[in-house]
């Protein structure tokens, strides 16, 4: 496989979520974006109102998380996070599953959740995204949490926060791309730390890719334009 580095900047949520992250941080996240024209920046709600500001005039979105990085929040938290994101700019919202249901065999429970917040994200005509976490799963509990994501109404399943035991594996792209099909989209996130990384992630079935390494990864593009 070999992109180009600006289509292979279209690929990419160029992510800042650390807890320590200052505004100088996000500023310089939301410049890195600006230069390499990625699709998003993903950032914590505190900072969607400076990054939306910051992205004024370009085509890359805002993108801001809710119930993260644990998902057991209640579904009226997750609901509130997202139209109070959306209110301050975000376009796109990654949401984390009810973890501890969808392990407890509750499918409705995380089904319901899901579809809450999809209802709340596209009343306002944007995108959402959901995380469940596979390196807390089986491979059967990745299939079941990939199918509730399409049926609960979502645009994307992604495989990871970044804040657990591991992120993103090809092998887990592959078994969520069998799960929904090949037109539902998928998100890999956690973990892709080189040129080599990100296509095996696209080769496996990744829509976008969720990375904090943009700028290493796309300068190693340039260099095979």
């Amino acid at each position: 496989m070999k992109l180009t580095q600006a289509q292979l900047a279209k690929y990419m949520d160029h992510t800042m979520l650390k807890p320590e992250a200052t505004a100088e941080m996000i500023d310089k996240t939301v410049e890195e974006a600006r230069k390499y024209n990625t699709a998003s920046v993903c950032i914590n709600p505190y900072w969607v109102k400076r990054v939306h500001e910051g992205l004024e005039g370009t085509d890359v979105n805002t993108c801001t998380v809710v119930g993260f990085p644990l998902g057991a929040t209640s579904t009226a938290s997750k609901v509130f996070e997202t139209k109070q994101a959306i209110a301050d700019g975000a376009d796109e919202i990654d949401m984390v599953i009810n973890i501890g249901e969808l392990k407890g065999g509750n499918d409705q429970a995380v089904e319901d959740d899901i579809r809450a917040v999809a209802e709340a994200t596209h009343a306002e005509g944007k995108l959402l995204k959901v995380i469940i976490e596979n390196c807390l799963l089986t491979d059967e509990e990745k299939k079941r949490a990939s199918k509730l994501t399409v049926k609960g109404g979502a645009d994307f399943v992604k495989t990871s926060t970044g804040f657990s035991t591991s992120g993103a594996k090809a092998q887990d792209v592959k078994l969520m791309r069998e799960a929904v099909g090949p037109d539902f989209k998928i998100k890999a996130a956690g973990g892709i730390h080189s040129l080599a990384e990100a296509y095996d992630m696209i080769e496996a079935g990744a829509n976008r890719l969720g990375v904090s390494a943009s700028v290493k990864i796309l300068e190693e593009a340039a260099k095979q334009d």
